[in-house]
């Protein structure tokens, strides 16, 4: 007997023909509800060990905190695609469920739902997939969420959209027998437009970019190897074309990952047990050779790799809103410059005549059941039902009409999410470091608001400053990306005698735009967490003094000048020990925290 699912479901032989509805490519069973409420009570009753029942629960995206007895459920949205009905069911959750009163847009643009009771996480994800949301596999050892530009198929210069083959890709492995227990985490994206790489392919483990061959056949390049964290590596490229519509991507993954999964030595240590540790030991070549070799393996017989019912396909266009019959305008010319600034940094024009995206600034990442439901309807009036969430923790809406913008800019200025400056300075980056996670060494949540703070009292308008980017990380596993910012900082801790103080190691000069990835240098200095806005503020100052001309950018600068620079320009007071004492005192405590510092790092569940 088939298990009931919530929308279509599919196998791996025989792939049935599923609803092409944003934020539904995940099918739910409704029997895995059931089990994780069988096996949440046999845990909390004592009846099933601990490190058993990890594994479980992370399958169905419930993560442990560093609190105790509480859990983070972890919502995939593939692509970052959302409808206005599962924003008002994210509302209706969080309200239910969510003692924080919030949802978390992740760098992988999932939503995060923190401080959720155990017994309440099973009735969190069914509640959920009444609007076809899906936590499976957003956690441990999987296929985890699949990334893309929030852009795709909207703006100049894509080859193709791959939007449907990240549908056929994610349903093809949710679930899969081969991705249930790897010695890690694959992360993927999916990127149509090269020169610009929205998606950020290079950092991921395995990744697809749009190409066509002369014939007009579709495929992709595939990069393999890449990743942050104690080991920054950039993928490189395993094929470089690999057909789309005949399922050989779907082919070549697998052998990729089947491959991966066979290598024990990686279990033995979680923390360098990616596969761009294989890459880096073996070499792009072997890796190549063993696919080969996998892809002559009765498995691949055994397969049904079939792109076509698998595919999302979606016509936006199709339910894109009418030219309004009638539509406001500025008020005054104070009204007109703070629009044309909004308009500036967050609007982008589309390919397709009469129609723009529109970027939502998202302070941190949070956003309030009221903000969610507010949005959902901004969606339903302005965009056609249309939003993606995006890698920099922010909002797209997507097929807003021209003459729309102002009037959906006054509804952003309603929820208290109208302001200019989307991933410009301001839009900094930040994980939830020790809020929640068992990882985190430092608040980075906090740090993030009091650089979010000195930047705002500095009053920047150097557009080459604006486009500055800031990510900090509570810990070196760089949930943030810090490794690939401008200015980039991770959490970590200075030693005074039997105390500790919180501080940051900053990485300077990374970039992820125009079609580039690069890691940033990493100082040999530690920064006192109360310091790290001064050094940012003290750095800004420095480029805008010191660079060449109004063209060389902040990247460009600290190639010129080098670490040894910026270095310099905090070791003298930023830098230095602090002593510990009554007028210290506040260095010996976190940001947002009113207790003495102490590292308080817990075992990570991404291995287990």
């Amino acid at each position: 007997m088939e298990p009931t699912t919530v929308g279509r479901k599919g196998s791996l032989k025989n792939p049935e023909v599923y609803e092409n509805v944003p934020g539904q490519i995940i099918p739910a069973i409704v029997r895995e509800f059931d089990d994780f409420d069988n096996e949440a009570e046999k845990f909390l009753a004592g009846d099933t060990p601990e490190n058993e029942y990890i594994g479980f629960r992370l399958k169905q995206g419930v993560y442990g905190q560093r609190q105790p007895d509480v859990q983070m459920i972890r919502i995939k949205l593939p692509f970052g695609g959302v409808t206005p009905d599962q924003m008002d069911n994210f509302a209706d959750v969080i309200e239910r469920y969510a003692p924080l009163n919030k949802g978390h847009i992740t760098t992988r643009q999932n939503i995060q739902i923190h401080h959720v009771p155990l017994r309440d996480a099973a009735a969190l994800i069914r509640d959920l997939s009444e609007t076809g949301l899906s936590s499976r596999e957003g956690c441990g050892n999987t296929v985890r969420n699949v990334t893309g530009d929030p852009w795709a198929g909207i703006l100049e210069g894509e080859v193709f959209d791959p939007t449907p083959y990240v549908g056929a890709y994610v349903r093809y492995f949710v679930r899969h027998p081969t991705t249930q227990l790897m010695p890690r985490k694959i992360k993927t994206a999916f990127d149509g437009t090269p020169a610009e790489d929205r998606s950020i392919t290079g950092i991921h483990d395995i990744a697809f970019i749009s190409k066509v061959r002369e014939d007009g056949t579709k495929g992709f390049e595939v990069v393999v190897g890449g990743g942050t964290s104690i080991m920054p590596r950039i993928a490189p490229t395993l094929y470089d074309f690999v057909e789309a519509d005949n399922g050989d991507y779907l082919k070549v993954a697998e052998a990729v990952f089947r491959i991966f999964d066979a290598q024990d030595w990686l279990r033995v240590n979680r923390a360098r047990a990616r596969i761009k540790v294989f890459v880096d030991k073996f070499g792009i070549d072997e890796l190549r050779t063993q696919v080969e070799e996998q892809l002559k393996g009765d498995w691949v017989a055994e397969r049904d790799f079939s792109v076509a019912p698998r595919r999302f396909d979606f016509d936006e266009e199709a339910v894109a809103p009418a030219v309004p019959s009638s539509f406001g305008t500025p008020a005054d010319d104070e009204d007109r410059a703070a629009f044309d600034r909004f308009r500036e940094s967050n609007v982008v024009a589309q390919r397709q005549t009469g129609f723009s995206a529109v970027e939502v600034k998202v302070y941190r990442g949070d956003l309030t059941p009221e903000q969610f439901r507010g949005l959902g309807q901004i969606m339903r009036d302005f965009s056609g039902g249309n939003a993606r969430m995006t890698v920099g923790q922010n909002i797209v809406f997507r097929w807003v009409r021209d003459e729309s913008i102002y009037d959906l800019w006054n509804r952003l200025k309603e929820l208290e999410l109208g302001e200019a400056g989307a991933q410009e300075i301001t839009d900094n980056v930040s994980c939830p470091g020790t809020d929640s996670c068992k990882l985190g060494i430092t608040s980075s949540m906090g740090l993030n608001a009091a650089i979010n703070r000195k930047l705002l009292e500095m009053q920047i308008t150097d557009p080459l400053s604006r486009r500055i980017h800031i990510k900090n990380s509570g810990c070196p596993n760089g949930c943030s990306q810090h490794h690939i910012a401008d200015m980039g900082f991770y959490g970590a801790s200075i030693k005074v005698g039997e105390h500790t103080i919180p501080a940051y190691v900053a990485h300077i000069g990374g970039v992820y735009e125009g079609g580039k990835v690069g890691y940033g240098q990493r100082l040999k200095v530690r920064l006192p967490a109360k310091r790290v806005p001064d050094a940012v503020e003290r750095w800004i100052r420095m480029y805008e003094a010191e660079r060449t001309d109004d063209t060389e950018t902040f990247k460009a600068y600290a190639e010129r000048v080098g670490t040894i620079r910026f270095e310099t320009e905090v070791k003298g007071d930023l830098a230095m020990p602090v002593e510990f004492g009554l007028d210290t005192m506040n260095m010996f405590m976190d940001w947002d925290r009113n207790q003495p510092y102490v590292v308080a790092r817990g075992e990570g569940e991404c291995a287990v």
